[in-house]
C-alpha cells in the first residue's frame, strides 16, 4: 500500500488515547554567536530567543505542533517563579494538561543558556533547579492512565538526578516510576541525555528491564552499552550501532530499541532483524540551530506509535521532523503539521511503501 496523506487525515479525526510526557522542563535562552571565543575573549550575541526546553517540554510541545489527535498531558516540576510560568503558559497555550506539573516554592525552574554558532554544535550552561527534585514520590502514572492515556514518555534520564540516583538495591527512582507506569498499563517510553556521568551505564541500565521504547541518539548508547559507535574521525561505527542495539535488548528493553544519528536510525526490536532507514544530508546554510532535533526525532516516533504506523514510515517521518527542527532558532519553533512531514518523508524517500 502506497503511504498517502489522506492516512493521517484520517488518523486525526481519532480522538482517543493521548501521550504523557514526564521529566525536563526548562527555559532555554538562545544565544545565537558570532563566533565561539576563546576563554578570555568576546563574541556578539547576534541574536537572542526564550524557549521552553527540556526532554518532556520539548517532546510534548512538538506532539501538540505536530497535530498530535489525543490527549497530551506534561508531568514534573517547575518553581515557583516568573520561569515557571513561563513552561506553564507555553504548554497550556499548545493545549497541553499541566496539571501534573508540580509547582515548587523553595527550587528556580531550571533554566539553560544555550550558545549557538550557525552550522556548528551548541553549548549549553545549565541550572537543573526544580529538574533536580523531581522524584518517582510526584509523578502518578496510574492517574493518566486512568484518564485513556496510552504513553508514558520519560526524558531525559541522566539530567533528572532524583531519579538517576541508584539505591543500595539497584534500583532508581527512574526505574520504580517506569515499573509503575507499566503496572498502570501505559505503555513506557525512554529517552536519555549525552551525560559524561561515569555510572551511566549503571544508572541508565536499571531502568531498562522496564522500558518497552528507548529512543536515543549513538552517543547515548555508545555510553549506554560500552561499545564503540564512531571512529577517530568521527565516522559512524555501524556494526557497532547494531552490536549496542542488540545488547540493548539484552539488557531488558521490551518492543524497540531505536537509535538515531544525524545519517541514519536503525529501530531493533526482539526476534526481528533491524529496520535500518538513512536520512538525507541537510545543507548546513539552512542549519539554524541543532537544539531539539533529536527531540523533534522522538516526538515522531512516539506519534507513530501511538497510532500503531509501520516502523519504516515512523523512521521516515523522525527523520523529515529533525531535519525540519534545524531551520527552527529554538528546540519546537521548526515543527509543522504531520501532514507537512508526510510530504517531507516522501520526498526523502520517494521508493517509500508501507
Amino acid at each position: 500500500m502506497m503511504w498517502t496523506g489522506e492516512e493521517v487525515r484520517g488518523s486525526e479525526r481519532q480522538d482517543k488515547g493521548g501521550i504523557v510526557c514526564a521529566g525536563n522542563f526548562i527555559v532555554d535562552r538562545v544565544h545565537t554567536l558570532s563566533y565561539w571565543p576563546k576563554q578570555g575573549n568576546l563574541a556578539h550575541i547576534l541574536h537572542q530567543d526564550l524557549g521552553v526546553g527540556g526532554g518532556a517540554a520539548n517532546v510534548v510541545t512538538d506532539l501538540a505542533s505536530l497535530g498530535f489527535p489525543g490527549k497530551l498531558a506534561a508531568a514534573g516540576c517547575v518553581g515557583a517563579d516568573i520561569d515557571g510560568e513561563i513552561v506553564k503558559s507555553r504548554l497550556v497555550d499548545a493545549g497541553i494538561d499541566v496539571g501534573g506539573l508540580m509547582v515548587l516554592s523553595d527550587r528556580a525552574t531550571a533554566h539553560t543558556h544555550v550558545m549557538n554558532v550557525p552550522g556548528e554544535n551548541r553549548t549549553f550552561f545549565y541550572h537543573g533547579g526544580a529538574n533536580d527534585a523531581v522524584t518517582d514520590a510526584l509523578v502518578f502514572p496510574e492517574v493518566f492512565a486512568s484518564a485513556g492515556y496510552r504513553l508514558f514518555y520519560l526524558g531525559y534520564l541522566m539530567l533528572l538526578p532524583g531519579l538517576d540516583r541508584l539505591g543500595p538495591d539497584g534500583r532508581s527512582g527512574a526505574s520504580r516510576l517506569l515499573e509503575a507506569a507499566r503496572r498502570a498499563g501505559l505503555t513506557t517510553c525512554v529517552d536519555f541525555v549525552s551525560s559524561e556521568d561515569p555510572e551511566f551505564a549503571a544508572k541508565v541500565g536499571a531502568s531498562l528491564p522496564y522500558c518497552d521504547f528507548l529512543i536515543i541518539n549513538e552517543v547515548e548508547a555508545g555510553r549506554a552499552t560500552g561499545v564503540a559507535v564512531r571512529d577517530a574521525r568521527g565516522d559512524l561505527i555501524e556494526a557497532g550501532i547494531l552490536t549496542a542495539g542488540e545488547r540493548l535488548l539484552a539488557a531488558g528493553v521490551a518492543k524497540g530499541a531505536v537509535i538515531h544519528a544525524p545519517e541514519i536510525c536503525f529501530w531493533f526490536a526482539p526476534g526481528a532483524s533491524p529496520v535500518v532507514t538513512r536520512s538525507r544530508p541537510v545543507n548546513p546554510s539552512d542549519i539554524v540551530s541543532t537544539v531539539g532535533a533529536g527531540d523533534a526525532f522522538c516526538a515522531a516516533v512516539l506519534y507513530g506509535l501511538h497510532e500503531n504506523w509501520p516502523v519504516g514510515r515512523i523512521c521516515a517521518v523522525a527523520h523529515a521532523a529533525a531535519a525540519r527542527c534545524l531551520g527552527g532558532a529554538t528546540a519546537t519553533d521548526g515543527i509543522p503539521d504531520m501532514a507537512v512531514l508526510v510530504d517531507d518523508a516522501k520526498e526523502m524517500h520517494p521508493a517509500f511503501t508501507a
